[in-house]
């Protein structure tokens, strides 16, 4: 969900300003207008970057990025003023041109030129949390574990909850076998509320690798009553019940993640295990 509100200079709410919103780099678009009290709601169904404009005929308009979580409210508060209306388009423009390219720039592997640009964004946006979280993802991306550590701890500076850098460095910390810290980022994820299955997903793991396979398991199981569709949470709950020599209920796990990713990174074993153990 995103709310807002939009006031004018003085402060006082601005009733039936026209609110877009749509996905950053994407073609969907929705619409809607701001009530009584100058505020306005939208229910979205997938998670995202978002880009936010509140336009009125008379004024101009005002603009905005976020990041939108699924279980999450995410607010955009916008102050819509003739004075500030020119200025703020031509510095949105400039911030969404610099974002785009940095995002296109990390998907096509160049990921210099995606630190480039992501920081070209943040010189333009000094609190854009999501230019910092980006820029830690390029560095990982360049196996700079240090670097990204850091942009990922400067975006959670910013924004304290931000449950997709917590998530990000609950990660990084267990694959680095510190456990502990990954323990507490995957803690305050959750506490966040905006990891989900993901984040519940990482605990699972990073007790699965401090060998505590019973509260593992658990973690998987809350994974996928939270998300069944979460694909590696039933690999890893087939591998934890194949510990507990359950073989059948094993069997049923590795198959729903092979009918969920079949061409996932663990299908190849999953698919073994199901051959040996039907034998």
């Amino acid at each position: 969900m995103i709310k807002g509100k939009v006031v004018d200079v003085k402060g006082q709410p601005m009733v039936g300003i026209a609110i877009a919103i749509e996905v950053v780099g994407g073609t969907r678009k929705l619409s809607t207008k701001t009530d009584k009290r100058g505020e306005f709601i939208q229910l979205l169904t997938e998670s995202g970057q978002y880009r936010i404009t509140a336009t009125d005929a008379k004024v101009g308009t005002a603009q905005t990025e976020l990041r939108v979580s699924l279980g999450r409210v995410s607010e955009a508060n916008m102050v819509l003023a003739a004075s500030t209306a020119a200025n703020n388009d031509a510095k949105a423009a400039e911030l969404k041109k610099a974002f785009e390219e940095g995002v296109a720039a990390s998907r096509g592997g160049n990921h210099d030129e995606a630190i480039a640009r992501f920081q070209a964004a943040l010189a333009l946006s000094p609190n854009c949390f999501d230019c910092l979280y980006n820029i830690g993802v390029a560095y990982l991306a360049k196996k700079d574990d240090k670097q990204a550590e850091e942009s990922w701890k400067k975006s959670l500076e910013l924004k304290a909850d931000y449950a997709e850098a917590l998530n990000a460095l609950s990660t990084l910390y267990n694959n680095q076998k510190r456990f502990d810290e990954a323990s507490a980022m995957g803690a305050k994820a959750a506490a966040a509320g905006g990891g989900g299955a993901d984040a519940t997903f990482n605990q699972g793991v990073i007790l699965w690798n401090q060998g505590k396979i019973a509260e593992a398991k658990a973690k998987f199981e809350e994974t996928i009553k939270t998300n069944p569709t979460h694909a590696d949470a039933h690999y890893q709950l087939g591998m934890a019940l194949l510990n507990e020599g359950k073989l059948p209920e094993a069997v049923g796990a590795f198959e729903a993640y092979v009918k969920l990713d079949p061409n996932g990174q663990y299908a190849t074993q999953a698919k073994g295990m199901i051959a040996q153990l039907k034998k």
